[in-house]
């Protein structure tokens, strides 16, 4: 297999490349955090102008016809600045699950809408009592009339207090934790009997807890066939993981950078404390870390088109990698800068957090190991 990368994702990596250094500096970043709503409208803006809300979307609906390699590409450029535009919610989780459902009507709508920056969506699936189970689902949707009547919570919904639509997995069929029934809809974020409670994340992201009383929407507002949203909703999962372990392997490299360069200038006794062949070693160790994520992560970016086991294997396997990884790195990268690790003032205490929360977005380590290990099973009993 070919890993180089082709001209058109040089060209990807150098433009969020140019984006990130020139316009996501620290201090830049840190005033869009101290911003209400979380991230920057101009920063937003400057990705439609890029192209860069295009890039999973089809040449024909003005995207960049992009996989799983170029939204890698995108991830790790985002990592390596910490960004926090809300492009996994709206464009990632939401506009890929738009892309698999929705009617030519729908998508001609929403889909460039997305690509021109000019709306912002939040996908609402899970809840409380599932913690990472997507299929767990409560929260109905029940035919009224011409439409349905939505009523139910959802907990951890990124960027949902401020995304302008919301994508809803309800129950139209079934009991809790079947995998059938599940349908999306497409829900106003101001709509009547919507309540949303937002709240920021210690990683500087924002999400939010969602309550739908009987929310009323019309029957256009169901993507799909009833009850039958659950594979296209795995794939968008699956996809925000892939850049979501993208995101932390960008992360981690300017972690282990920014250590490195912190123990060639510290000095202990007179003698930089990076001459030290114990700290040599913890260095390598690092790098190591950082390889293993790359590796697998960049296998999982090319398993789109494969099966859904296999894709889903792949990608458990890396964004359990991830969580070990990417908590040894952040633990190593703190203790090696002491005490200026842990202060605010300080980006390694950033890049640190961020590594760490990415691994309880969309599934932990402990969860995509069980779920790795229900694969192989259900493989193994098969043959």
């Amino acid at each position: 297999m070919d890993f180089k990368p082709s001209e058109e994702q040089r060209m990807l990596e150098e433009t969020v490349g140019r984006l990130v250094r020139d316009a996501y500096t620290f201090d830049a970043r840190n005033k869009i955090l101290d911003s209400d709503q979380g991230f920057s409208s101009e920063i937003w803006k400057q990705f439609a102008e890029l192209g860069l809300l295009g890039v999973p979307f089809s040449e024909e609906a003005g995207g960049f016809n992009g996989g799983g390699p170029e939204l890698m590409v995108v991830a790790e450029g985002f990592g390596r600045g910490l960004v926090v535009e809300p492009y996994l919610a709206t464009v990632v989780l939401s506009g890929t699950l738009i892309d698999r459902l929705g009617n030519d009507s729908q998508k001609e709508t929403l889909i460039s809408a997305i690509i021109g920056g000019e709306t912002r969506f939040a996908l609402a699936a899970y809840e409380t009592d599932g913690r990472y189970d997507h299929t767990y689902v409560a929260t109905s949707a029940k035919k009224s009339g011409d439409g349905y009547v939505i009523n139910g919570e959802k907990a951890v919904v990124l960027h949902g207090d401020s995304a302008d639509q919301l994508i809803v997995i309800a129950r139209t069929a079934g009991d809790t934790g079947d995998r059938d029934g599940l349908s999306a809809f497409l829900v106003d974020g101001k709509a009547d009997g919507v309540s949303r409670r937002g709240y920021r994340t210690i990683d500087g992201l924002h999400a939010a807890e969602i309550t739908f009383k009987d929310v009323k929407v019309d029957t256009d507002a169901l993507l799909g066939d009833e009850g039958k949203a659950v594979d296209a909703l795995e794939n968008s999962l699956d996809l925000g993981l892939i850049m979501l372990c993208a995101e932390a392997s960008g992360a981690m490299e300017v972690a282990c950078d920014q250590t490195l360069e912190y123990i060639k200038e510290r000095k202990q006794f007179g003698v930089a404390i990076g001459k030290f062949q114990a700290l040599q070693h913890r260095m390598v160790e690092m790098r190591m870390e950082l390889e293993k994520v790359r590796s697998i992560t960049m296998l999982a970016a090319c398993s789109l088109d494969v099966s859904p086991e296999l894709r889903k294997k792949r990608v458990s396997a890396a964004k359990a990698q991830v969580g070990k990884s990417g908590r040894k790195v952040a633990e190593e990268a703190i203790q090696l800068f002491g005490g200026m690790g842990m202060m605010e003032e300080t980006a390694i205490s950033h890049y640190a957090k961020r590594i760490v929360m990415i691994d309880h977005w969309l599934g932990d380590r402990e969860y995509h190991l069980t779920r790795l290990e229900q694969l192989i099973d259900v493989d193994d009993h098969a043959a």
